[in-house]
């Protein structure tokens, strides 16, 4: 196998280890919405990397935790539904990120390539990212995995049992952004939230408890890897979203699976 494509296997296992667990929680949430907007978000941390010299990832995940911030700021003042908040929030930094970038006329962007990945061109700096940014979101997961999962299914209850309701969300954000920015170069800034979701989905038919289900996530995110990358080796597609629909694809096929909870 080229040093490429094993690469590439080895980033977008990566992210399937924990944009699987991670998953469970945004459907769950309701949240879809919301790893959007983050998601979104992503090109203005791109452009802002490339206009004050930083790096990419970092400050993705600066601009994310910013708009998450915002986002809980307007909340508060319930002038405006959540998904009017949301919709205004991901196409308005979307937008900016697309003017910014245009203003780069000394710096060469790959705009298609941030927009829906490019994972056969993971470097091993890239590599890094990706699994160091893993195991940092993962460990913190399974560390505030009991007063999530309480906050997901009772949040009045979680509050009388001392639940610190404000702190756990703004961590569970935080999680968001930094999957966001290390999958950016996997699948695109315009396609991160279907390795959220749709795997977690695919999930949640074949499972009986929370664990399974994240572990089940997982599983299906990583398959959906290794069948993208062979689609995209043998027939020539585009790497990432050749991801998405393999896990589309997998999603279709639970549904015709008798869920095992019945």
């Amino acid at each position: 196998m080229d040093d490429f494509m094993l690469r590439a296997l080895t980033a977008g296992l990566g992210v399937a280890m924990i944009a699987g667990p991670l998953g469970v929680f945004v459907v769950w949430r309701r949240m879809a919405y919301f790893g959007d907007t983050l998601a979104h978000s992503a090109l203005l941390g791109v452009a802002l990397g490339f206009l004050l010299g930083l790096n990419l990832n970092l400050s993705v995940v600066l601009v994310a935790v910013t708009i998450a911030l915002l986002l809980i700021s307007l909340q508060g003042r319930r002038q405006l539904t959540t998904d009017t908040l949301l919709g205004i929030l991901a196409h308005s930094a979307l937008s900016l990120g697309l003017v910014a970038i245009s203003f780069q006329t000394s710096v060469r962007v790959d705009l298609m390539g941030y927009l829906f990945g490019d994972i056969l061109a993971v470097s091993a700096g890239d590599l890094l990212w990706v699994w160091g940014g893993g195991a940092l979101a993962m460990t913190t997961l399974v560390l505030i995995w009991r007063p999530l999962l309480s906050l997901t299914v009772h949040p009045e209850l979680a509050r009388v049992e001392g639940v610190p309701i404000t702190r756990i969300r703004l961590i569970f954000m935080l999680l968001i952004a930094l999957v966001i920015a290390v999958s950016m170069k996997i699948v695109g800034v315009l396609l991160i939230t279907s390795m959220l979701i749709i795997p977690a989905a695919a999930a949640r038919r074949i499972s009986r408890t929370p664990e399974q289900m994240a572990l089940a996530a997982a599983g299906v995110a990583a398959v959906a890897v290794l069948l993208g990358l062979g689609a995209s080796w043998q027939w020539d597609t585009p790497a990432g979203p050749s991801v998405v629909v393999a896990a589309a694809l997998l999603f279709a096929t639970s549904q015709l699976i008798p869920s095992i909870k019945s």
